[in-house]
């Protein structure tokens, strides 16, 4: 059964920095784009950032550019999205995802990743 699990969630006062985890068993993810989404209360789940299966490709959300850094770590069949310079509207539960196919796009669409995890919150306090 593949699962993805993300830690690191947590409150921090704005300016602050952050670092998610996100990692997976039951099959390696080694060949495959992996990405990570948001979702505020009472909003839609959005795009963050994603990297390709060698992290020789990245794509980030124009409102994360320059503060948040997602990277892998394909030995340990991890992912990880340092966030730094943390604000209040980054409030929100953040979701690990990973594309099932190999390949090296990566897509901002939620609809082109397969696999979820069940999310980890991070809080931001002004």
């Amino acid at each position: 059964q593949v699962q993805l699990v993300e830690s690191g969630g947590g409150l921090v006062q704005a300016g602050g920095s952050l670092r998610l985890s996100c990692a997976a068993s039951g099959r390696t993810f080694n060949s495959n784009t992996m990405g990570w989404f948001r979702q505020a209360p009472g909003k839609e789940r959005d795009f963050v950032a994603a990297i390709s299966w060698n992290g020789g490709t990245t794509n980030y959300a124009h409102s994360v550019l320059g503060r948040f850094t997602i990277s892998r770590d394909n030995a340990k069949n991890t992912l990880y999205l340092q966030m730094a310079s943390l604000r209040p509207e980054d409030t929100a539960v953040y979701y690990c995802a990973a594309r099932r196919s190999p390949s090296s796009v990566v897509p901002m669409n939620s609809y082109d990743y397969d696999y979820w995890g069940q999310g980890t919150q991070v809080t931001v306090s002004s």
